[in-house]
């Protein structure tokens, strides 16, 4: 995984998230990405993991929930910023199932954490997205 901090945007996935998210931004995209974690029959892949957290992400965001803002999330948090968007609580809902998933025992991106000794810096990366969501 080309991963460089703990934080939802510190991959390669996430980052080419954005990219994809603001060529069709909204909830339609926020709400693919939950979902494919959601659905999921079984194990979840990195990828899949990465960017349903960049996803949350934008929910937390959209309510003013800021988390890390730098140069991988600039060109988004300008979006989120000029476009103002309602999150309804059924999609918050939806993306703290989605995170319990990704941090079960069916997650790559969980296992790969948790490689040798459990990664505290990443646990508490997501409990803070988590809360963030609710706002």
């Amino acid at each position: 995984m080309g991963t460089w901090a703990a934080d939802s945007f510190g991959n390669d996935s996430a980052c080419d998230w954005i990219h994809s998210f603001l060529d069709e931004p909204g909830l339609p995209a926020i709400k693919r990405s939950i979902g494919a974690v959601i659905n999921a029959d079984d194990y979840i892949d990195c990828d899949t993991a990465q960017n349903c957290l960049a996803a949350c992400e934008v929910i937390a965001r959209l309510q003013g929930q800021w988390g890390i803002r730098n140069s991988y999330s600039e060109e988004l948090d300008k979006w989120i910023a000029a476009n103002p968007i309602a999150v309804p609580n059924n999609l918050k809902t939806a993306a703290d199932s989605a995170i319990e998933r990704i941090l079960g025992e069916d997650s790559e991106l969980a296992e790969l954490w948790n490689e040798g000794l459990p990664d505290l810096a990443w646990r508490r990366a997501i409990e803070d997205l988590r809360r963030r969501i609710w706002g």
